[in-house]
């Protein structure tokens, strides 16, 4: 059985306890990662305070370098990460490819964090009184991130935090963490020293031990919107800054002038695409008026009957599965539940068999 572990300075602690990461394809777990706990982030935060005093101190230039080469290395390899990333998530390989571009985008801006690192300075703003601000890196920084965009939100965060000179340690889903210790990996040949980008894995022991560490000056969280409260109230209570972005399913509203086309193309491209396990999702469409919806409906359900369901691998299919089969049953239980309060079901996708994928 393939075992994910730690990526962090020093010597690598044995796991106590483990979680499974399956393959949604099948449902098989194909790899057990290691769950740490506060000892493993405290080896973490050690090896990052000792790494990011002299980062800090490297002129914002020489961190750019590190982010051109980051930058080519991902690109060289997003066919790797993107397979990597599929096989673990369920998403289709577009879907992957997608999914890292994103991130990519980021690392991009990256390569010109000299600019934006540049402070202010205001002459005469009061008598005898000029006025300069400056932009310093805070130290180390966390991530807490979900299973959904296992390379593109981390890199969001990341790249960021690492170009302006802080360390940063990477607390990615259990459910999918190999392409987030992959992308460590690439950092580190990329120029980046050791004990800059760490990457701990865990469920909410490790989270809690984030929350609470003294040293961690700052946090960024995305995921439900529950937890996005808990994770903000822990962690402003312990003195960090907190970026906590919760829930973000978004609706859509079509107006009676609008190319139905169009809107059929992006709202089944935003409700299949990745299995519709994203906040661009659009779970809910509201047409104004009944024409407007009635021409809707006949041309999204020819639409949907037209999108090809398979594995992840399968370079025709639309959308792959999603990630688990405890996320299947959820969402079987909503489509139960608009029958139950009384919504017509106008495509009922719960008996769905591919054949050779039983």
């Amino acid at each position: 059985m393939r075992q994910i572990d730690h990526f962090i300075v020093g010597k690598m602690p044995p796991a106590a306890r483990f979680g499974d990461v399956l393959d949604p394809n099948n449902g098989g777990v194909q790899a057990r990662v290691g769950l740490g706990d506060a000892a493993v982030l405290a080896q973490a935060v050690s090896a990052a305070q000792a790494a990011q005093p002299a980062w800090a101190a490297t002129n914002p230039q020489r961190r750019a370098r590190v982010m051109f080469r980051f930058k080519a290395l991902i690109e060289r390899h997003i066919d790797e990460l993107a397979e990597m990333l599929s096989a673990e998530h369920g998403k289709v390989i577009a879907d992957s490819r997608g999914d890292i571009q994103r991130g990519l985008e980021v690392v991009e801006f990256c390569c010109g964090i000299p600019h934006a690192l540049k402070g202010e300075y205001s002459q005469g703003a009061g008598p005898g009184i000029d006025v300069y601000s400056m932009r310093q890196p805070i130290g180390i920084g966390a991530g807490i991130t979900p299973f959904n965009f296992p390379a593109m939100i981390p890199l969001w965060m990341g790249a960021v935090a690492v170009a302006v000179g802080n360390a940063f340690i990477l607390k990615p889903s259990e459910r999918d963490p190999s392409v987030p210790n992959r992308l460590a990996e690439l950092f580190q040949e990329a120029g980046l020293p050791a004990g800059i980008f760490q990457v701990v894995h865990g469920d909410k022991e490790m989270v809690d031990a984030i929350l609470d560490h003294p040293a961690i000056a700052a946090v960024s969280f995305v995921g439900s919107s529950d937890i996005a409260q808990y994770v903000y109230s822990r962690g402003v209570a312990a003195g960090k800054r907190v970026q906590a972005m919760g829930g973000a399913k978004n609706h859509g509203i079509v107006m009676p002038d609008a190319d139905l086309d169009q809107v059929v193309n992006d709202v089944c491209g935003a409700a299949f695409g990745s299995a519709g396990e994203r906040c661009m999702a659009l779970p809910v469409v509201v047409p104004v008026g009944e024409e407007t919806a009635e021409r809707l409906r006949e041309k999204l359900v020819s639409a949907i009957h037209a999108l090809k369901v398979g594995i992840s691998t399968d370079a025709d299919a639309h959308f792959g599965p999603v990630v688990t089969a405890q996320h299947k049953a959820k969402v079987e239980g909503w489509i139960q539940t608009a029958v139950d309060e009384g919504s017509e079901l106008v495509i009922d996708g719960r008996n769905l068999v591919l054949q050779g994928q039983e």
